[in-house]
């Protein structure tokens, strides 16, 4: 399998950080298209070698000329398949630039130093190779930093915010986020992460806000009222709880799910939003894509 040249070679255009944690001074985390990875100390800690020698093997890497290092590192990958175009993914996370070594890199060089590096063949990478080698140093990311990869707890921010909002607008008047649900529903299943970062429902309030301003819907459907939204303990938005949301009236929701498929939709503020947080590393470019397709493709065909 060849790694594709955009997906890691320039991964501080395409990727965030999902997860990251120092566990016992090693580096590890979890990249925003579900790949783990140590750090470069980290890496450098398991194989019992410097920092800068790590450093190295990402320096020369693609050279004309690969040093013997760089070869058995590559056959070793390539004896599994494995292509990589670079050894490590630099992506900024927190105003600092990360370099990332794929699991699979790690392991590659875990092995070398184990093994095949002659008098340069370290213990604690012996060991440590003897430990984490197959999936068990994948395993051990995921488990270390809480990153569940088969997408079972993908739902689990969404619905901490629906247990303590489901009733929460008075009798005759209906709130954004409870109307959201269906749009929510949809960006989930198409892996869009719908959590602290990924608040859809403030994006559609200010907009629907705007048109409801715009429209004089007031004297209309007569007037919208406010209401106390809450975020669970898991958003750091819970900090400033209860916060002020406007819920409407029941009267006016058919023309407020007409705009949403009409204007929301339609009209291309759904794709702003979702392309803006791509840019900004909360949503990966080829999930944004998939999310766009999957909200903005008509749900019956010919209509």
């Amino acid at each position: 399998m060849k790694f594709d040249q955009k997906e890691i070679g320039q991964g501080v255009l395409d990727l965030g950080i999902e997860k990251d944690a120092e566990i016992n001074g090693i580096g590890m985390g979890v990249l925003s298209d579900g790949t783990p990875y140590l750090n470069q100390r980290g890496l450098a800690a398991l194989c019992g070698v410097q920092n800068a020698h790590i450093g190295t093997i990402s320096s020369q890497w693609n050279e004309a000329d690969p040093k013997p290092r760089i070869q058995s590192i590559k056959a070793i990958l390539s004896k599994i398949g494995l292509e990589f175009p670079a050894a490590h993914v630099e992506v900024p996370h927190n105003g600092v630039v990360h370099y990332c070594y794929p699991a699979e890199v790690c392991l590659a060089i875990l092995e070398y130093y184990a093994f095949d590096a002659g008098a340069n063949c370290q213990p604690e990478a012996r060991d440590n190779f003897r430990i984490l080698a197959g999936t068990k140093l994948r395993e051990m990311i995921y488990s270390q930093v809480g990153y569940d990869p088969t997408g079972r707890n993908r739902f689990d921010k969404w619905h901490e915010r629906l247990a303590l909002n489901y009733q929460s607008a008075p009798r005759g008047f209906f709130s954004v986020f409870n109307e959201a649900e269906t749009l929510i529903y949809e960006m989930i299943v198409a892996g869009a992460p719908v959590d602290e970062k990924n608040v859809i429902d403030i994006s559609i309030g200010r907009h629907w806000s705007k048109f409801w301003d715009e429209n004089g819907f007031n004297e209309r459907f007569g007037d919208r009222n406010k209401f106390p939204h809450r975020y669970p303990d898991s958003h750091p938005q819970s900090k400033s709880n209860p916060q002020e949301a406007w819920c409407y009236p029941l009267d006016s929701l058919g023309a407020y799910r007409e705009w949403l498929q009409d204007h929301y939709i339609g009209g291309g503020k759904f794709r702003a939003y979702i392309t803006e947080k791509a840019k900004k590393g909360a949503i990966t470019p080829s999930i944004a894509q998939l999310t766009i397709t999957a909200i903005e493709t008509p749900q019956i065909s010919g209509y």
